[in-house]
């Protein structure tokens, strides 16, 4: 077995950044990025961007932004593609080389055990705050926030369906986890 990993090819952002298409890179792998997601994936994950950008709004936390699609460099050889995230602070390059406080992953067959496992475990060692993830099979959204350990703790909504996220001093957002399936 350790002969076949020796002689797979390890790629990095640099071979990252002259591929055509949409992909992404874990440990060197890459992975093709479906086509174009499902109708109803698409509408989600829409209505969860749209939810965000309005609780930034809201909350007037002009330093805070919601993104769909950015790269998120984690190490050189894992960049990511979140469905949607929000970035605290200044972004001057092409991508993020420090954690979003807030990833959002929306499950599809091809992407779920992916989603599940190798990038819940990168996000938490990268120090993304809160990780959700949607499954819009079972119209539900599971919340992970990152304790002091680098580990993520499922979190519960309150009784409205609702969850306060702090991004940072003086910026708590709340989302109805309701509306992003309207």
């Amino acid at each position: 077995m350790s002969a076949l990993v020796n002689i797979l090819p390890h790629y990095t952002y640099e071979d990252y950044c002259r591929w055509e298409g949409r992909w992404e890179i874990i440990d060197g792998i890459p992975y093709a990025m479906s086509p174009a997601p499902s109708m109803r994936h698409q509408w989600i994950s829409s209505n969860i961007k749209g939810e965000l950008r309005s609780a930034l709004k809201l909350a007037s936390c002009t330093q805070c932004k919601a993104y769909d699609f950015i790269d998120v460099k984690i190490t050189d050889d894992t960049v990511v593609q979140p469905d949607a995230s929000v970035v605290c602070g200044e972004t001057p390059k092409l991508f993020l080389d420090f954690p979003p406080v807030i990833v959002v992953e929306v499950l599809s067959p091809s992407t779920q055990i992916k989603d599940r496992n190798a990038k819940f475990d990168r996000y938490a060692k990268f120090g993304v705050h809160y990780y959700l993830i949607v499954d819009i099979e079972e119209n539900k959204v599971e919340i992970y926030q990152l304790s002091a350990v680098q580990k993520y703790i499922k979190q519960a909504p309150d009784i409205t369906n609702s969850f306060t996220f702090h991004l940072q001093d003086q910026c708590d957002i709340t989302l109805s986890l309701d509306k992003i399936w309207e």
